[in-house]
């Protein structure tokens, strides 16, 4: 429950408004004006210099009948001082969280001490503020937020402080477990707090946060308080995207902030973000990066955004990464230059840790390829999220082949165990771009690597029109390659069977041993045990004729496209036939 005080015992009709103007209602006439701003309270003195020890002495400064008093410094405005002359005439007054931090300064700031009248207000809310307000959490805050209107007061009174070491206090748990190593995960009640803080404004959630982080909160909390209270005060961190604009308003603020207030608030929290790794998740700071664009943000906060997200690339998804385009003038849909920088950083942390290690991807070397990709994790996945962002943008018929090259080349090509999905952006990018002549479609084709295709890739590739005729060969001629080494691994290990079949088979058949051996010394040999062999050898012999046959009929096809079609079906029939 709300902390509460009640003061006064007289009813609040001694008081009335009229217009800027208060006046008090007992009938005496007023000697005594004070000016606060632009309103006007029309009071008596006595009631006043009975409590304030510096009304007292300005009134004893004022020589004339009725005194006129300017106040238009005093903390909390005119709506505070209101409070303090209903309290000197004794009308009821409540106090609140909502109040008790101006009404304390200007106490202060009026010397409305002891020396003036037992239980003055210096005094009163004094202890009212500390033995209430300040031991419970959301009166705590609403304190907090009103110290924003008397902050140098709020400073000097140490009251600043004393909120924010509460606060501090009651949202950082007690360290139970001091185990450096041990990994720490987010309990489902360790976001409670957020909410509450979001309500500050930006210079106090500073320096509540940042006593929060020095007092040993975790990363991953601090990092989502900040998300939490970035996305409650700028809209655009609530859109996935600008051209698909689903806005999630829940928890935003409703009284929007001028463009200039998001971005110098967006420019402050990105640099609170804590350092660590992986604490911040890269879907925000990829909104956060989109959004500083929006909002055009210094080069600083764009250049620490883009850094954090190359660190963890390997943890974004592909449709945050669509950053939308906001040069001037927009060639482009997408801001593809932004993620060459992105992919930059990530290398610049990951590639000196692989480079030693990176295997020489061919087709005959699947096993190694296997084995290396588990110590490259996290360069394999960035590759396969940056074959998906090309397929992407590949639809802009305003990106251009270098910039789609360069995203391309980017990355290491061991980076890639197969390039099933830079063929399919390459393929999506030669229908979006029809225009392209053969040399180009020739040169651009030579990004993927036609033995790292995979059956399904191989078959597609091969009766793609838009390929160019060379790079369909090239599809057919490994493919075929690879249909001759799996059968011969296949025959291999059939001839291995049946050796090792009749080898046991000898075994079994001690009796007959003696016989065997007459038999090998006479010349003579059982036709059953020469039916394996020699259907090896037949075997074997088919596919060579088979291969030399793709062989000459691939050179025709580098000279000619004529029989293109009987070629591709007497290929597929071949193939199906093994």
């Amino acid at each position: 429950m709300a902390a509460l005080l009640r003061l006064g015992s007289k009813s609040s009709d001694a008081f009335c408004r009229q217009g800027q103007s208060w006046h008090c209602t007992s009938g005496l006439p007023s000697d005594l004006r004070i000016e606060v701003g632009e309103v006007s309270f029309y009071l008596h003195k006595f009631p006043l210099l009975s409590r304030s020890g510096l009304l007292k002495k300005l009134i004893a400064a004022d020589s004339e009948e009725t005194c006129v008093l300017q106040l238009d410094d005093i903390p909390g405005g005119d709506k505070t001082f209101d409070l303090v002359t209903r309290f000197c005439y004794g009308v009821i007054i409540q106090v609140s969280a909502s109040n008790v931090v101006p009404l304390r300064c200007a106490a202060e700031y009026l010397e409305m001490n002891e020396n003036y009248g037992d239980s003055n207000l210096i005094g009163l809310t004094h202890s009212f503020l500390n033995e209430q307000v300040l031991t419970n959490w959301l009166d705590t805050i609403m304190a907090l937020q009103t110290c924003q209107q008397v902050m140098s007061y709020a400073q000097q009174l140490n009251i600043l402080t004393t909120c924010i070491d509460f606060l501090t206090l009651k949202a950082c748990p007690p360290q139970t477990d001091t185990t450096k190593d041990k990994p720490q995960t987010k309990a489902d009640d360790d976001d409670w707090w957020y909410q509450d803080l979001s309500l500050l404004s930006l210079p106090l959630y500073k320096t509540l946060i940042l006593s929060i982080q020095a007092k040993g909160m975790k990363p991953e909390n601090v990092a989502g308080s900040l998300i939490h209270y970035i996305t409650r005060h700028v809209p655009l961190m609530n859109r996935q995207s600008s051209f698909n604009e689903k806005n999630n308003n829940n928890n935003v603020n409703q009284e929007t902030n001028s463009e200039a207030d998001q971005r110098s608030m967006l420019e402050d929290i990105v640099e609170m973000l804590p350092n660590k790794k992986g604490v911040t998740p890269s879907k925000y700071l990829l909104r956060m990066l989109r959004t500083a664009m929006l909002l055009h943000a210094n080069q600083s906060c764009i250049d620490n955004l883009e850094k954090r997200i190359g660190s963890q690339l390997e943890q974004a998804m592909l449709v945050d990464l669509l950053i939308p385009n906001t040069g001037q003038p927009a060639e482009t849909l997408y801001d593809t230059d932004c993620i060459q920088r992105i992919i930059d950083h990530f290398l610049s942390i990951y590639l000196p840790a692989t480079a030693s290690t990176s295997p020489c991807i061919s087709m005959h070397e699947q096993g190694p390829l296997a084995n290396a990709a588990d110590s490259l994790t996290p360069i394999t996945i960035v590759a396969n999220l940056i074959d998906a962002y090309l397929a992407e943008v590949a639809l802009d018929v305003n990106f251009k082949l270098p910039k789609f090259q360069a995203l391309a080349t980017a990355i290491p090509e061991y980076a890639r165990p197969i390039d099933d999905g830079l063929y399919h952006a390459i393929d999506v990018y030669l229908k979006a771009h029809p225009w392209l002549v053969d040399s180009e479609r020739e040169q651009f084709c030579r990004l993927m690597n036609c033995q790292k295709l995979s059956l399904e890739a191989s078959t597609h590739a091969a009766q793609n029109e838009r390929l160019p005729l060379r790079v369909i060969v090239q599809v057919l001629f490994f493919e075929q390659l690879r249909l001759r080494t799996s059968i011969s691994s296949w025959l291999f290990d059939d001839n291995n069977n049946f050796d090792n079949s009749q080898q046991q088979q000898n075994n079994l058949n001690g009796n007959n041993l003696g016989h065997l051996r007459s038999t090998h010394v006479n010349g003579q040999v059982d036709p059953s045990q020469q039916q394996g062999g020699g259907n090896l050898k037949e075997r074997v012999s088919e596919l060579e004729k088979e291969c030399t046959c793709i062989r000459k009929e691939l050179h025709k096809l580098v000279k000619t496209k004529r029989g293109w079609n009987i070629f591709q079906r007497m290929f597929f029939r071949k193939r199906s036939n093994c």
